[in-house]
């Protein structure tokens, strides 16, 4: 059963402080103008420094040399983000080619907390692209390409930041070893969370976990792509690492970087597609699918005591690799009763996959990796908490969306289970699947971070089997939400008594 459910939140459930001034940003203002929209700044530097907390700055389309590097270490709140923004409609490229190979010139280093940067793209710097190191921040749409070291880094701290739908492809160091596509890495903090984001043709690797000071840190990565990395944009061999997912590693060989890989593809990387190199943390891989890499999967060293390896619903096209004896698996596509080919498949061609995204960011519609109609690879994996459609999830990136009709209807009962919101983040509009065993009321509410309930989502008797919420968040302001389900059998028994919470990511 499909539930439309419009949120509209009443002002008063928020308190929110009176927002910062809105600032204007063209390649043809000047920094002595007022900073409006018909009067705009020239630098984007000019603006960030009279941010605030709720300072909303536009960047009109267009091209940005800068000569050092944009630092911006103001804050903002909980309540009252920062934002800078590409104009809608519009891209601002930040273009550091001015400035030299060196440690310290970066496209932007953001230190400050509570920034919302979306719509940039930053090339050709003489170190990262950006480098963040503050908190609680959030990096959309943006893109980091040709620079001297890795398109985006997290370190000495950075915590609970979100990139959501970038890219970043072609940066190089000189030596060649170096440059990543995205790296929470060093000292990088815990909490951290990639979405929707593509890293491809890096020097070094897509993704570099490998740390040196930090420990048991833990990073989440969903719906990710990441392809051809060790090599070069000319497309010849790297002298770099060459990995896709490079979830950890240190210097003293005993750190952990707890690393949770949703829904991610891995393919055409120099040497290796999932990659171990040597992380002691906790690595837990479910729906993933890996497809030509110099090696699919690498997880066969040890970890730490309470550590463990976890793969549930992953596929690889091809030789699977290497698994530790000791790692979890459960159907996986190299598990019985399974056996892959080409014909699993719609399409193993990766046409499209460098393709534009959508006018939202997402990710582009190709058919590659995508499941083909009769492969048993669909239905055929385990409930891990993800939202699928059909009897049960498929296995790998893609989930097989199985029009109600054809799939005969509600399912039968099963079990009383809430999954993940899908797409999480979101922008406006998401999807709640939930189960329920046997007939029972049910009601889903939304939370603020205070424990506070913004809008009730579903409130109503609720017939066993599987059933979804669709909403639209309008009204909502953009944040972290918790969400709820309880479920009480009509009976007024305790048995069957369900209560189950998650979160949610809305970005605006």
């Amino acid at each position: 059963m499909v539930r439309r459910v419009l949120l509209l939140i009443a002002p008063a459930l928020f308190s929110i402080a009176a927002p910062g001034q809105t600032y204007y940003v063209s390649p043809a203002g000047a920094d002595t103008n007022a900073g409006s929209f018909g009067s705009p700044f020239k630098t984007i530097p000019k603006a960030i420094s009279l941010a605030v907390p709720g300072t909303t700055i536009f960047v009109r389309g267009g091209t940005y040399p800068i000569t050092s590097v944009i630092n911006i270490a103001s804050s903002g709140t909980v309540a009252d983000t920062c934002k800078l923004l590409g104009y809608p409609g519009e891209r601002a490229l930040i273009d550091a080619s001015s400035m030299p190979v060196g440690g310290s010139n970066r496209g932007i280093s953001l230190t400050g907390s509570y920034w919302y940067l979306r719509g940039l793209d930053i090339v050709r710097a003489g170190d990262n692209g950006m480098r963040i190191t503050g908190s609680h921040n959030v990096i959309e749409h943006c893109s980091f390409s040709g620079n001297s070291d890795t398109g985006l880094q997290l370190d000495n701290g950075a915590s609970f930041n979100r990139i959501v739908n970038c890219d970043s492809y072609g940066n190089a160091d000189p030596l060649q070893g170096n440059a990543d596509g995205f790296a929470p890495k060093l000292g990088v903090g815990t909490g951290n969370a990639f979405s929707g984001c593509r890293a491809w043709q890096n020097s070094d690797d897509g993704w570099d976990g490998y740390l040196r000071g930090a420990n048991d840190v833990t990073t989440t990565i969903d719906n990710c792509w990441c392809f051809q990395n060790g090599y070069l944009s000319n497309g010849t061999p790297s002298n770099g690492n060459g990995n896709g997912f490079k979830l950890g590693g240190s210097d003293s060989v005993d750190l952990a970087h707890n690393m949770m890989l949703t829904r991610c593809l891995a393919f055409d990387n120099r040497v290796k597609g999932f990659d171990q190199n040597n992380n002691r943390g906790s690595m837990t891989l479910l729906n993933c699918t890996a497809y030509r890499n110099g090696t699919n999967y690498s997880l066969a060293q040890t970890v730490n005591a309470s550590k463990s390896i976890t793969l549930s619903n992953c596929a690889a096209l091809g030789t699977h690799g290497i698994l530790a004896a000791f790692s979890v698996q459960t159907t996986n596509s190299w598990n019985p009763p399974f056996a892959v080919t080409g014909a699993d498949f719609e399409s193993i061609d990766t046409a499209g996959v460098r393709g534009a995204r959508k006018p939202d960011g997402s990710l582009p519609d190709v058919g590659f990796m995508h499941l083909a109609p009769g492969s048993d690879l669909i239905d055929g994996g385990t409930d891990v908490g993800l939202s699928f459609y059909g009897a049960a999830p498929d296995l790998g990136s893609f989930e097989s969306e199985i029009p109600d009709a054809a799939a005969g209807g509600e399912m039968p009962p099963g079990s009383y289970a809430l999954s993940q919101n899908y797409p999480n983040p979101f922008n406006l509009r998401t999807v709640i699947r939930y189960e329920v065993a046997r007939p029972s009321h049910v009601r889903i509410a939304l939370f603020d971070l205070l424990g506070r309930e913004v809008a009730v989502l579903l409130d109503e008797r609720g017939e066993a089997g599987r059933h979804e919420v669709r909403f639209h968040a309008a009204g909502l302001a953009s944040g972290m939400y918790l969400y709820r389900l309880e479920s009480r059998p009509l009976d007024g028994t305790q048995t069957g008594q369900f209560d189950k919470v998650r979160t949610l990511l809305l970005l605006k």
